[in-house]
This record gives structure tokens, sequence and C-alpha cells, in this order.
């Protein structure tokens, strides 16, 4: 482990997928993804395997993996595995000289807050998986160059794996269509309870939620490039494992930065307010035009504006939060998006994973003010949320990160796969236009994963006539 690390140019690949079909097999396998070249706003790739050491933990708060860690709480322990790691010995503008990888799932969240326990959990990942890595493969698509960032000996290892023929796989198809947990008249009930909440003074704004849920087969590293196909965004990710019960994944199109932290300056990019791409140029500008004129949507923004300020000001210096951008209209694939930025400088002794812990779930997928926000949410909502909403990302040795908030992503389980869509709701939103928001937020992944499905029975279907 303390054997130096090299950085090695490689040639560069337009996607990171050819590489990782590669790895993909490999224990531990992840990938963050820019979604290069067709995201805007995306960079970097970070591709590894093979982890020194994973950490998950329960909804209990129990740590499996590493037991020398029992009885720290999940980001103590977090932060107690990524200092095993010696220190970056060179100077690098690379993202990522070996750390931690991995996700941190909303429901981590009720270790942290006084949310309740009412909804059932559903979907049996862990609350937080990460694993302890030592070398990665990064692309900068910036500059169109790649390298891999490992010691001499994880080097051999690597460039044999990336010269292994990519493993055979089986095309994915869902075996029903996708269903909701909740009918459109159980949805808009729960809108009017959120609304007697707002009335009574309880909270401005609730993000609710609704899941969807089909049986599936094949390859769920067929679905993601199915996905990334139909959705590219640039803080996608994937990573799947086994367990007793079958494979568990995320396949995450995330088009939101939850937080970037790089030499001490702290980044957060809420999304709140959205509209779907028009049919026409015409119509996709009127579309964009009324967003960008919402008064309902950049009071949603603004709220969560507010309360990310609040949350990165306990663990920033004091007077460093800012907020350079606020509600500036972007556009993505599929939607486009009322995004604002908001800035902070970390305090002194302060760690990423700190900050992470402080501003954990995100605002923008809770409400305000947040932890009564997430009781509500713990009422209203049937099933717990798992991964959605939650975080994926990177923390580094040299102290940075990057987390992505995991919406716009499905969680598979026990043959299962799960896709939420929500919004954030307010005094004056209409519960028709909220519930069709949600549908316009998913409706295009389990679009590409039916289309997908379609394809695999067709070519079934030219194998048995011949």
């Amino acid at each position: 482990m303390n054997a130096p690390l090299q950085i090695t140019p490689l040639p560069y690949h337009e996607t990171p997928l050819p590489r990782f079909s590669r790895l993909r097999q490999r224990p531990g396998a992840v990938l963050l993804d820019s979604g290069r070249p067709e995201a805007p706003g995306g960079r970097f790739d970070i591709l590894s395997s093979d982890p020194l050491t994973t950490l998950e933990v329960d909804d209990r708060g129990a740590l499996y993996g590493a037991p020398e860690l029992a009885g720290l709480s999940p980001f103590a322990a977090q932060q107690a595995l990524l200092d095993r790691l010696p220190p970056a010995s060179q100077e690098s503008e690379l993202p990522f000289l070996g750390g931690l990888i991995g996700y941190w799932s909303y429901d981590l969240g009720r270790l942290l807050e006084p949310v309740g326990e009412r909804a059932r959990p559903a979907v049996a990942l862990p609350a937080s998986r990460v694993g302890l890595y030592d070398w990665a493969l990064i692309q900068d698509h910036d500059r169109r160059e790649a390298w891999l960032v490992a010691t001499a000996e994880r080097r051999r290892q690597v460039l044999d794996w990336l010269a292994a023929p990519v493993p055979a796989s089986r095309e994915f198809r869902l075996r029903a269509p996708f269903a909701g947990e909740l009918s459109q008249e159980g949805y808009l009930e729960r809108f009017t309870a959120v609304q007697r909440y707002i009335r009574a003074g309880d909270c401005y704004q609730i993000n609710l939620a609704q899941r969807f849920s089909a049986p599936y087969a094949g390859d769920l590293w067929d679905a993601y490039r199915h996905l990334r196909s139909a959705t590219p965004t640039p803080y996608a990710g994937y990573m799947a494992w086994p367990t007793a019960h079958g494979e568990q994944a995320l396949l995450s199109l995330s088009p939101e930065r939850f937080l970037e932290c790089r030499d001490g300056q702290v980044e957060t990019r809420p999304i709140k307010g959205t509209r779907p791409r028009g049919a026409s140029p015409v119509e996709d500008q009127a579309l964009a035009d009324a967003l960008a004129a919402s008064l309902k949507d950049r009071a949603e923004n603004v709220m969560i504006v507010d309360l990310l300020r609040n949350d990165l000001g306990r663990v920033c210096r004091p007077g460093s939060v800012r907020v350079p951008k606020l509600c500036g209209l972007e556009h993505y694939a599929n939607v486009h998006h009322l995004v604002s930025v908001v800035t902070g400088e970390l305090a002194p002794g302060r760690t990423p994973l700190e900050l992470l812990a402080a501003a954990f779930p995100g605002g923008s997928i809770t409400g305000a003010p947040k932890v009564r926000a997430m009781q509500i949410i713990e009422e209203l909502e049937p099933s717990r949320r798992s991964a959605y909403c939650g975080s994926l990302g990177y923390v580094d040795v040299r102290g940075r990160m990057d987390t992505s908030i995991a919406i716009r992503t499905a969680v598979a389980d026990a043959g299962r796969l799960h896709l939420w869509g929500g919004g954030g709701l307010v005094a004056d939103s209409e519960g028709e236009a909220e519930y069709q928001e949600t549908l316009d937020k998913i409706g295009h992944l389990m679009a590409a994963l039916a289309d997908a499905s379609r394809e695999a029975c067709g070519e079934e279907e030219e194998q048995i006539k011949e």
C-alpha cells in the first residue's frame, strides 16, 4: 500500500464504455461517467475495481467489511478507511489519486436526523457502500487525454485486465412493464396532505416522490448503456455487486452535482424547476421561456439555495458562502432545469466527509425545513428511497470530493429494477401538473429500457426462426 503511485498516459477514448466493459465484472468495479461526448458540463471519467477494502453500512448504522472500525459513525469510519492510504507523493491536476468511491443512500439520513420509521424498507441495498481504491483510470475530455494512476504492480494488473476479451453478456430485458407503487389517485391524496402541512406552517416545500418497479432479466450493464444513450448526463455512474439474493446495482443518470470540494473550495449545484423538451424548436423554446419566467419554480429554487447556504455554513469558513448563480436555465437531453450555484470555503480542520455529513441528504430532494420535510416524506411515501436521492461519487486522499444527487437513478435488487420520480411541492403547486412532472423526469428512462427489451425479444425471435 506504500508503494509510490505512477501516472501513465493511455490512449484517449471518447467514452469510457469500451474500457469499463472489460472491467465491469471485476470485484468492486465502479464507473463515474461524465456522459461525454453527448452530455454538456461533465469533464472526467473515473474507472476502477478491486478495492483494498469495501465498507458497507446498514440502515441501523452497523458496519460490515472492516470489523476494526466497529463503533464508529458511518462517516467517521469512512474517514478512518481513507486515512489508511498514504498521502499523495506528487502534485497533479487529476481529480483522483486514490481514495473512496461509492454511494451514500438517502436512507443514511435517518442515522443523522430524527426522521422516524414509518415507510417500509422495500429495497435491500446497504445504506452506504464505499470501496478504498488504490488505482484509477481517468479520462479528461476537455484535454482529450487519459491516464492510469497506479503503483507499478497495480499497473501491470490493470493493463492485463484491459487487454482481456470483453466478458460475454445476456441482453437486458424487462419481464413486465414498470408499475407504479401509487396510483394517480394515491399520489394526489399525498399531494393534498402536503398542502395541509404547508398551510399549517410545518414546512415551505416538500419533495414528494413515487416509485416504479419492474422485474428484469439479463445484463444490467446492457441496461446502463441503453439509458446512457437515451439520456446522457454529466454526473452518471454505474456499480454492481453480487449478493446471496442476486445482483444489486446502481445505474445513475444524474444531471445534478451535490457537493464538490477542491483545495478547500466547495460548490453545490441544486436543481429546482423542470420542463420537458419540446417536439419542435418553437415548442422547446416556449417551454424553456416558461420555466425561466415561472415565479413558482424560482421560489422553489431560492428556498433550497437558502437551505444549502445554511448547511454549508456549518462547516465552511464564516462569511465565505456565496451564490454566484441563481436560477440559471440549463438544457439537457430530455428536460430543461433551473440550476443555482452555491460556493464556500471549507473551514480549517474540517474534512470533505464532514461537509458531506453536514449537508446530507441534499436539500434539493427533501424540502425545507429539511428535518421536518424528511419526517413528512417518511410519513407519506409508502417505502423508503434506498439510494434514490442519496449521493454517488468519490473522496480523494488529498481531500478532494465530487458527488452527485442520485436522481434519474435505477436501483436493482433481487431481480427487480426500481425508478423514482419526484418534485418539490409548494403552496401554489397544482396536483395534476406535479404528478405529470414525476412522469416527465423518468418516462424517458422507462421508455429506453422498454426499447431495449423489444430489441432483445426481436433478436430472440429471429434466432428461433433460424
